[in-house]
Order: structure tokens, then C-alpha cells, then sequence
């Protein structure tokens, strides 16, 4: 991990009221291990014009009873941390589900065991652009502070698809996709590392260049290492659509060894 990392903006710790003896609660206070926290998942709070201090405000005054929480939440003005994950040791905080499995598929791990949750504010009141540059920029910073790659982000969506739309809920509304977002995330976490991000790099989030028979020759193999439960479907499929990029087969000898030294599927 580099020794510097640009600091463009103020990360706020607010944190929750954390009741003793109380079971059900936003912040549970429990602490994720050293090096633990593996991936990001990118949320928006589904609420146009709200911003960063309405969300933790809320989440204050119902931190009884109740357990969804994210770590942090981002307008146009503040990055608000109010469950500890880049201020102070980083502690659980509920923002998936956890009986959708897409997590442990794609990271090997649940989102609340060992995610960092960032909540993107919108809407009327909030200039977008702002907001977005902060959202981009903490997620980036998050990555180099917790040790994991800068493309280790799922969007909320593709964690829990039968319910959730975030982050893409808001972005579209602002004519930007979630390719972008990710993108945008690594060019940002290589700006302020100050390395080079040209073309090499954005074709490291295309998909790869392959003739059809070394598709083939990789569907191959990534079946067999399905079959064998090394390898989740998701990266099956991916293959098949012939969707698979450098930055995914980065991303999968990154983890590979390790998941399977715990006999744990990616």
C-alpha cells in the first residue's frame, strides 16, 4: 500500500449511538478482523433530497430497532461516516441482506462481514456532480485505506437483483451508468496514488478480445473449476456471454488461491 493518497475532502465521523444490553440496533459494534474488509458495495439511498445529514439524522433517531445500516453517506457538501470503517477500526454494519448469496459468490463473503457501504445522496437541493465526484472519491480512498483492489465493488443491485436498483436508481438519472461509476472509482484511485491511467488500463474494463475458440477453451476451464467448486456460475455466465474482462481475470487470481485454500467458491 502507498504511503500517500490524495485527500480532496473531509471524511466526517458521526457515529451512531450504540446501546449496551440492546440486541437489535443500526450499529451493532462489532469489529471486522484486520484486513478483513475484501470489497465495497455501492448504494444510493433511494430517497430524492435527502441529503448526507438527513440519513444519519434518521439513522440516530431509529437506532433502536432496527439493523440496516451502512457505513457511510455522501452529498454534494459532506462525506458522513456514522458507522466506523476509514475513521476509526471498522465495524459490521448491515446494508445487504445477508440470505442473498451473490456476495459470497463474487467475494467469498458476506457484504456485512466484510463490506464497506457507501450511500450516494440525490436529488433536488444536492448539485449531482459534486456529490458524485465525493462518492467516487471515498469509495477509491476506500480501497487503498482497507487493502483491496479498486475494482472489488458491487453495485447493491447486483447483490440482491430481486429487490434493489441502487446505486443504479440514481445515476441514471444524471445520464451515468454503473460501467462508468467502477471506472471511475479506479481512474480516481490511480489520480490520487498520482499514477498513470491511459488506455491499457481502460481496456483492462472491456471485454476481452478473444477469438471464438479461446472463449471456448476458457468456457472450458472455468466450467470444470465450477464443477469443482472453485468457481461460482456468475464468472460461468460472464464467459459464456463473453463479457469476461482483464480487470475480472485480475480480480480472480487476486482471490482464487485463497478461496480455495478455504474451500470457499468466487
Amino acid at each position: 500500500m502507498s504511503d500517500t493518497f490524495l485527500m480532496k475532502y473531509k471524511i466526517e465521523p458521526q457515529y451512531l449511538t450504540h446501546y449496551a444490553g440492546v440486541e437489535e440496533q443500526r450499529r451493532q459494534k462489532v469489529l471486522i478482523p484486520k484486513g478483513q474488509v475484501r470489497f465495497g458495495v455501492n448504494h444510493d439511498t433511494g430517497n430524492a433530497g435527502s441529503t448526507a445529514q438527513n440519513n444519519v439524522d434518521f439513522y440516530e433517531r431509529t437506532a433502536k430497532g432496527n439493523y440496516p445500516a451502512a457505513h457511510i453517506f455522501v452529498d454534494d457538501k459532506h462525506i458522513i461516516e456514522c458507522v466506523p470503517m476509514l475513521t476509526a477500526a471498522p465495524e459490521k454494519a448491515c446494508h445487504v441482506l445477508y440470505n442473498v448469496k451473490t456476495d459470497n459468490a463474487m467475494f467469498g463473503e458476506d457484504a456485512n462481514d466484510g463490506a464497506i457501504g457507501v450511500e450516494l445522496c440525490f436529488g433536488d437541493g444536492i448539485d449531482f456532480e459534486e456529490a458524485y465526484k465525493r462518492y467516487v472519491w471515498v469509495q477509491a480512498y476506500a480501497a487503498w485505506k482497507l487493502n483491496f483492489p479498486p475494482t472489488a465493488f458491487a453495485g447493491h443491485f447486483q447483490l440482491d437483483p430481486a429487490r434493489k436498483t441502487d446505486p443504479v436508481n440514481a445515476l441514471k438519472r444524471y445520464g451515468k451508468t454503473y460501467d462508468q461509476l467502477r471506472k471511475d472509482i479506479v481512474l480516481e484511485y490511480h489520480a490520487c496514488l498520482n499514477k498513470n491511467y491511459g488506455k491499457e488500463e481502460e481496456d483492462m474494463y472491456e471485454p476481452l478480445k478473444y477469438e471464438k475458440w479461446q472463449w471456448a477453451m476458457l468456457l472450458t476451464v472455468m466450467t470444470d473449476s465450477n464443477k469443482k467448486g472453485q468457481i461460482d456460475s456468475i464468472w460461468v455466465a460472464k464467459v459464456k456471454e463473453e463479457k469476461l474482462t482483464p480487470a475480472d481475470l485480475l480480480f480472480l487470481n487476486t482471490i482464487l488461491d485463497a478461496r480455495i485454500d478455504r474451500k470457499v467458491s468466487v
